[in-house]
């Protein structure tokens, strides 16, 4: 299993010069949350972008490091505004390999639990996956990506009906 980070509000910290929530360019956030597990992960940092920011371009990064990649489960950490769109893209590029989206609401920075849950149950289902596909693990569900969409009036995932 490889673990990208591609930044989004999962990773964002408060800068007190700015007094902006700023994406690092670090992998301090994913790393401090694996120091608990008892297991070993690959983790790469990618992009390092709030998810608005992201191009095709940087789809497109993520998608040539998993075609190159020995794996064939992956996690990426994930902004959450465009979460839906990179699945869209890695799902029509992709059929044997299984890939997991994850982020969380609100930055680990401020809220731990939720950045904590999301990439544990990320990694959990990714660990236990039998079937290749794209997904999405968001607040409590692990979906494929077609099954799940950010209700941004509740700021929340939900199950597309």
């Amino acid at each position: 299993m490889l673990i990208l980070n591609s930044g989004g509000t999962f990773n964002k910290r408060y800068n007190s010069l700015t007094g902006e929530l700023e994406v690092p360019y670090d992998n301090d956030a994913i790393n401090r949350i694996l120091i608990s597990v008892e297991s070993s992960y690959d983790l790469a940092g990618v992009v390092y972008k709030d998810s608005l920011d992201m191009t095709i371009d940087d789809r497109k990064i993520l998608a040539n490091i998993i075609m190159e990649s020995k794996d064939d489960v992956f996690v990426i950490v994930h902004g959450t505004d465009t979460m839906r769109e990179t699945a869209q893209f890695l799902g029509a590029i992709f059929d044997d390999r299984a890939i997991v989206l994850v982020g969380s609401m609100k930055p680990f920075e401020i809220d731990q639990v939720e950045a904590s849950l999301n990439l544990g149950m990320a990694i959990g289902f990714a660990k236990g996956v039998d079937e290749y596909g794209v997904y999405i693990c968001m607040n409590g569900y692990v979906e494929p990506w077609e099954k799940l969409e950010k209700n941004r009036k509740f700021g929340k995932f939900e199950l597309v009906q």
